[in-house]
């Protein structure tokens, strides 16, 4: 069984006071309604956990039951850091799932053909990882507005979401991550955090994460809203 953990209970600071960028409108959606439907049309997929904040919790599963998302098992409250969000989530999958997909709610782009490259790529390597190349020259700067060197673009990736994992390798990831009491923005951290390799699925930059307001008519224009 695959099980995707929705995770989309951020503060949203970057989008203003009191924003939740997931259920901002997005064409005729909701942001979050756009990456349900992928995970429901994803035949790879089984379920879907959904993390969301808890007082959108009631909210969350009116836009599962408005859009017709049968995969969804459960929808729980996030904690206060990504980590803390993502193990919550973990806490309610279905026993038998043997791949766990993580996912931004505010990557709305997401479709179900990068979806099972990376659960192929788990079932292969352990982990998939999606992400793209980076095509702009990069400056380091240690402070203030004065660039320090630049760093090598043929090296660096822009890793996205979702991001695959066979369900023991996370788990054994998110133990050293409490153990060490470290603090991760993404799940691949926790395996490197563990020696573990990390497998990425290479895929376009269309797949863009929503952060500020100026993302929104990107999306639109990737989804092709008119």
């Amino acid at each position: 069984m695959n099980t995707v953990i929705l995770v989309a209970a951020g503060k949203s600071t970057r989008m203003g006071s009191n924003t939740d960028k997931a259920f901002l409108s997005l064409g005729s959606r909701p942001v979050i309604a756009w990456s349900l439907l992928a995970f429901e049309q994803c035949t790879a997929i089984d379920q879907i956990v959904l993390v969301v904040r808890k007082d959108q919790i009631l909210a969350a599963k009116s836009v599962a039951q408005m859009f017709g998302i049968s995969k969804l098992r459960e929808v729980v409250a996030g904690g206060s850091r990504r980590q803390d969000s993502v193990v919550n989530g973990m806490r309610e999958m279905a026993p038998e799932t043997r791949i766990v997909v993580v996912h931004d709610g505010a990557r709305p782009c997401v479709t179900p053909e990068l979806i099972e490259a990376t659960i192929k790529t788990a079932k292969r390597n352990g982990c998939g990882i999606a992400a793209s190349r980076v095509w702009d020259t990069i400056k380091y700067v240690e402070r203030g507005l004065t660039v320090d060197r630049t760093i090598d673009r043929a090296k660096l990736w822009a890793v996205q979401t979702p991001q695959a994992f066979k369900v023991e390798l996370l788990q054994r990831a998110y133990e050293a991550v409490e153990e060490q009491k470290a603090v991760i923005t993404d799940e691949a951290s926790a395996v490197e955090l563990i020696g573990e390799p990390v497998r990425l699925v290479e895929w376009s930059r269309h797949n863009i994460k929503i952060t500020t307001a100026e993302d929104l008519p990107l999306a639109a224009a990737v989804l092709k809203i008119n």
